[in-house]
């Protein structure tokens, strides 16, 4: 039991604090997280994501062990339904188990410069002796793999979703050479499909649309001409692509394929499947309030590449966290010990 005011990981024979970071993706306007690694009573603030206002999130020093943990909302107590909770003296809390102490993080080094550290000044000399490995270990492998399987299985497609921006969708009834036209003036590849009669998204127009109807147009033998694609609708050349390709049911009728998509919640691990399944580039991110899925909402348009920013960006606050923080900071408490 450590005195208030005083600095566990700095206690002879305390374990290494890992830096955690624990995410609040719900929006607000002002975020805190404590548990029993503040003891309770030293609320942290937390900080929103760049690109992701609506997404809070606080890097703290952690014991290994098992943590209990809540956030605190625009002044309600929360938890997060969607991780681990427990039911405690505080009510309903988050649950965090840590399992070992960290591996050391290497030194960054700067670019064009091998051995020599960044403008991040680092006093130990444990980080001035930089050595290569000769080689990566199946080991280490298997420990990356494991950790990139827990960021993408801990984390929602809705951290994606940027600061800014503009997704567009185009109606299935465009003529063709309007959609792509207006592709390029917004300066933007993928677009998804509204069917307005259906309500609903059902499809997407990208790149390998605009290359298949050049290579059509290109084809002597194909039926497509320059006159058409003023009036030929993206609905009716997407079922022609169909007919090319022989994605046909028994009685000759193209498939209804159903739109790949994922929702806000949906974790970046089944994000990334979707996309590796399907052998698609993109995934649009929807969002229905109702049950039926009515009334849908397009969100963002999400790919692997902006997963890997993602995970990024996490991993580079994590080192900076490391860098950095060095010791433990006594916050002022401006709510006073927790109540249950």
């Amino acid at each position: 039991m450590f005195l208030p005011g005083t600095d566990p990981s700095q206690e002879p024979g305390a374990a290494v604090l890992i830096p955690t970071r624990f995410v609040w993706p719900y929006g607000g306007r002002r975020a805190y997280v404590t548990g029993t690694f503040t003891r309770w009573s030293e609320p942290v603030p937390m900080s929103p994501v760049e690109g992701c206002p609506n997404v809070f999130q606080a890097i703290c020093g952690v014991a290994p062990g098992l943590h209990q943990y809540k956030f605190y909302i625009d002044g309600e107590w929360r938890h997060d339904e969607h991780q681990p909770c427990v039911t405690g003296n505080y009510g309903i809390v988050n649950t965090l188990l840590l399992t070992r102490d960290p591996d050391p993080i290497p030194p960054i080094l700067s670019p064009g410069r091998p051995g020599n550290i960044t403008t991040m000044e680092v006093d130990s000399e444990a980080f001035r002796h930089v050595e290569a490995p000769s080689r990566i270990s199946e080991a280490d492998v298997e420990i990356s793999r494991h950790h990139i399987s827990v960021f993408l299985s801990t984390h929602t497609s809705y951290e994606l979703l940027p600061e800014s921006g503009k997704v567009i969708a185009l109606d299935v009834n465009l003529p063709v050479k309007q959609a792509f036209h207006i592709l390029y003036e917004q300066g933007i590849p993928v677009a998804p499909l509204w069917d307005s009669f259906k309500g609903q998204f059902v499809g997407v127009l990208s790149p390998t649309d605009f290359i298949l109807i050049l290579r059509e147009l290109g084809n002597h033998g194909s039926n497509l001409t320059q006159e058409e694609l003023e009036t030929h609708t993206v609905s009716a050349w997407k079922e022609g692509k169909q007919l090319l390709f022989g994605q046909v049911d028994a009685q000759g009728r193209p498939f209804q394929r159903p739109l790949v998509h994922a929702g806000p919640y949906d974790s970046l691990k089944e994000l990334a499947i979707k996309i590796l399944q399907n052998d698609v580039a993109t995934v649009p991110i929807i969002h229905s309030s109702s049950q039926d899925g009515s009334f849908p909402q397009l969100l963002h348009l999400a790919t692997l590449s902006g997963i890997l920013k993602c995970k990024y960006l996490q991993t580079f606050q994590i080192l900076l966290w490391f860098f950095t923080h060095s010791t433990t900071t006594n916050m002022h408490n401006p709510f006073g010990y927790m109540g249950s």
